[in-house]
């Protein structure tokens, strides 16, 4: 299977908020996105995270 499960974590508080798929085969490094933190009430850098 090409597309995974993956979980976003904030940069800034360590919470992981968000899930999304990746492709496998196109995309081998970390996936990095500029999503909303709930937590911190701004928009903040999601990185990947290890399962």
């Amino acid at each position: 299977m090409a597309r995974e499960i993956i979980t976003l974590a904030c940069t800034e508080c360590g919470r992981r908020n968000y899930t999304t798929k990746k492709d496998r085969k196109k995309t081998t490094g970390r996936l990095e996105r500029s999503k909303y933190c709930p937590f911190d009430r701004k928009h903040t850098l999601h990185r990947e995270t290890r399962s």
